[in-house]
């Protein structure tokens, strides 16, 4: 983390998997980031089934956005996509709750797929109200989740561009709605693995570690679509005092 401050890292992302399987560790890693290094913002992705009120009491503090994944309002739909048992929206609500209460920006993230891409998503959106609702169209990476070989088969759940079209047509008058396509989306984010290597999704194989070569020679290795960032909305309002818009944008030189 403090290789990444020092080349001129704002903001950080924790996502998984699901960070909260260790969530002693992933609050002390948001408090560092925040006490220690000072960033802007720190934020999470969950699926939100583990996050509790006394973990957001002890480092609720140091967490700037909590982002919940919510493919559908339809429990049917989130069972068949694999999202939860049958009780994913409650715990959504009950976490939309508890953001508010602790004072951390709601962000919901939702990917449209075979399965929820009809839907009519505005009544429950306006009803949660999230600062920000990240919609991503389904991504398939062939050397991830693209083939019978790989650890994932996601191809049952693609759609046509046409399909995604329809999906944000619907949607694109709320304020928090910021689409993502498959052109904008591969290449558009700096993704380190467990291993602290730069991804390069469909494109490469990822960079060494940078413990082993640091920040600077890795991101020589790293191919990061500088203008599907600026498209999908990269720099924007991430901190809870609303202190980083226009700041950062002036120094994302990676």
């Amino acid at each position: 983390m403090a290789l990444l401050k020092s080349a001129g890292m704002k903001k950080v992302n924790f996502a998984g998997g699901e960070p909260f399987l260790n969530a002693e560790f992933l609050g002390k890693l948001a408090q560092y980031c925040k006490v220690v290094l000072k960033l802007e913002s720190v934020s999470v992705v969950t699926n939100g089934s583990r996050v509790t009120r006394r973990w957001l009491d002890k480092y609720g503090a140091y967490l700037d956005i909590m982002a919940v994944s919510c493919d559908s309002f339809d429990e049917e739909t989130n069972v068949k996509i694999g999202r939860g048992t049958g009780n994913h929206l409650k715990t959504v609500m009950e976490l939309s709750q508890m953001c508010k209460e602790h004072g951390i920006k709601l962000k919901i993230n939702t990917v449209v797929n075979r399965y929820n891409f009809h839907e009519d998503m505005n009544r429950a959106i306006e009803r949660i109200d999230p600062f920000r609702w990240k919609v991503f169209q389904v991504l398939i990476v062939e050397e991830e989740n693209g083939s019978e070989h790989t650890l994932r088969d996601a191809r049952r759940f693609r759609i046509t561009d046409e399909e995604w079209q329809l999906f944000c047509d619907r949607h694109q008058h709320q304020e928090c709605f910021v689409p993502e396509g498959n052109d904008v989306m591969a290449s558009s984010y700096l993704l380190l693995d467990e291993y602290l290597r730069f991804l390069n999704k469909g494109v490469a194989e990822p960079t060494e570690s940078i413990l082993k070569i640091g920040v600077k020679k890795a991101l020589e290795g790293v191919y990061w679509d500088e203008k599907g960032f600026n498209q999908r909305g990269g720099v924007y309002d991430w901190s809870k005092d609303g202190c980083a818009e226009g700041s950062a944008e002036q120094n994302l030189d990676w």
